[in-house]
């Protein structure tokens, strides 16, 4: 694959490309596999699907959660959330408890109807990293494969559905490179606790990461995309915890936002690197990004 300049994209796929041009809102992709759980054993509305994916080369976990049909439009705003190192596609809604915070949520009124996609990163090591390795490609799997594998799974995600991301941690990382990568594919970013370079991830995991092609690069650092697409970056907000040992980076990537006058929000609250601290403040993600995915939805309606 060839990539241009920014935004102008040259390779085949119309659906996805490094180079960060324009995408679709959630391409329909044919896996040489799928298994979805049964709805007789779901609970909470919690689903579970295995595709074979592409990117990847194997199969590979997704967890979706979405409102009763009936109660939501026809179209629903899809959110993607990453689990952070060591985890898997069952951190965020058995751990976290995403997806019983986002029906509380909707419920109540304080957010619009929203569906979540909770896929693993892949299962590299203790962390994928969600970027391209040589092997396999994690952040397609993520941009391309995961929406088109949540549209399996509802009717209401649809090419017209407005993405939102986010994550903690390693997958905080992952939701700050992305989503200001493809500024044109997600609506809004949200992170908790984030790694902010694959440098520090290494270090936090142990994994040896210095073979990876973004490793010591512009790519990979989550500052890069959100320089490189100040101009054009969706609504912006990350937060950490004032004893989470990923504050001082934290901090660093705020300040060198303001010092390039790149718009965001940045908040510290009390707490660690922990999850009674991503479970209590999932709900800010929620509701900062419920308002520019409502917005992009209004748009094509």
């Amino acid at each position: 694959m060839r990539s241009g300049p920014i935004g102008v994209c040259e390779c085949t796929n119309a659906g996805y490309c490094r180079s960060a041009g324009k995408l679709s809102g959630v391409n329909r992709i044919s896996f040489a596999s799928v298994e979805r759980s049964d709805p007789r054993f779901e609970r909470d509305g919690l689903r579970v699907i295995t595709v074979h994916s592409g990117a990847l080369g194997r199969r590979a976990d997704m967890c979706f959660w979405a409102p009763p049909i009936g109660t939501s439009p026809k179209t629903l705003p899809l959110l993607i959330l990453l689990h952070g190192s060591g985890g898997g596609a069952w951190s965020w809604p058995l751990i976290g408890s995403a997806h019983l915070t986002a029906s509380r949520l909707v419920e109540t009124g304080e957010i619009a109807p929203v569906a979540l996609a909770m896929p693993s990163d892949g299962l590299w090591g203790l962390g994928s990293g969600y970027v391209p390795h040589t092997d396999a490609d994690y952040e397609r799997w993520i941009v391309e494969e995961v929406p088109a594998a949540a549209a399996l799974l509802d009717d209401r995600v649809t090419d017209s559905s407005p993405l939102t991301i986010a994550g903690l941690s390693m997958g905080g990382f992952g939701a700050l490179r992305l989503g200001a990568k493809y500024p044109d594919r997600f609506r809004g970013i949200s992170a908790h606790s984030a790694v902010t370079t694959l440098g520090r991830l290494a270090e936090t995991t142990g994994d040896r990461l210095d073979a990876l092609p973004g490793f010591g690069q512009p790519d990979g650092t989550a500052l890069h995309w959100l320089e490189v697409n100040a101009a054009r970056l969706p609504p912006l907000r990350f937060d950490c915890g004032a004893n989470d040992p990923l504050l001082a980076s934290n901090r660093g990537l705020h300040a060198a936002l303001d010092a390039r006058g790149i718009e965001h929000q940045y908040e510290e609250f009390a707490g660690g690197h922990d999850w009674l601290y991503w479970r209590l403040h999932l709900a800010d993600s929620l509701r900062f990004l419920d308002g520019a995915a409502t917005r992009a939805l209004g748009a094509v309606q």
